[in-house]
């Protein structure tokens, strides 16, 4: 079972890297929001330190809301999920290894870019290792409720607006408790109860998530 899912993950990684224009898309639009406040707001040190983690995260999580939902589209589309769902080996696996391939390939590269464009808003080497840590926590559970709308939604074409009316208010608490932990390291706060309510969670994340992914692909797959 664990060499399914590593030979899985493989393929996934493959076939994303192939279709360049799926994980830069995301990459470039993270970078582009996130440029535009600078320029739009001044060489306001001060205030660009005070507002960058709002603009950060929410630019992640724009980032992720525009291509989480093609997580499953393609496979469907070419009735790779079809065997996916008729396979042997447990669904719940199947898509865990769908959400890792997801993360590596499109939040990834977005976590290694972030302390560049944290320079660009001024933040502090604290400042920015705060970032990181709260990214690396944050974007798995954005991947993994994504994927519970994604999986709804498979079978809807021009689902349009209704997948980010279904997940947006499940991201509100990362959203709220990630910028919470950038504005306590600006001020020099204690961090490591941000840290273990975001890993809180994740871990809840990764118990529920794949298993209501794969309920809620069967019923998107059947609509």
């Amino acid at each position: 079972m664990f060499k399914s899912f590593l030979t899985i993950i493989q393929h996934e990684i493959r076939v994303t890297m192939r279709q360049a224009f799926s994980w830069i898309t995301p990459l470039l639009f993270f970078v582009i929001v996130v440029s535009l406040f600078p320029l739009a707001i001044g060489p306001d040190e001060t205030l660009l330190r005070k507002i960058a983690p709002g603009i950060i995260w929410v630019a992640a999580l724009l980032a992720i809301l525009i291509s989480i939902g093609n997580l499953f589209r393609t496979d469907a589309e070419e009735g790779y999920l079809d065997l996916l769902l008729l396979s042997p080996h447990s669904l719940t696996l199947l898509v865990c290894s769908k959400i890792f391939s997801y993360w590596f390939t499109h939040c990834l590269p977005l976590i290694l870019v972030s302390p560049l464009l944290g320079l660009l808003l001024n933040l502090t080497s604290h400042e920015e290792l705060t970032l990181i840590i709260t990214l690396l926590l944050g974007t798995p559970v954005l991947c993994l409720l994504g994927a519970v709308g994604a999986g709804l939604v498979v079978g809807i074409r021009g689902h349009g607006l209704l997948l980010p009316v279904l997940i947006m208010p499940l991201y509100v608490p990362i959203l709220i408790f990630g910028t919470g932990a950038m504005m306590a390291a600006s001020l020099h706060q204690p961090l490591n109860g941000y840290f273990a309510i975001m890993g809180a969670f994740l871990l809840v994340s990764l118990a529920f998530a794949p298993l209501l992914t794969g309920v809620a692909l069967r019923i998107g797959v059947n609509q």
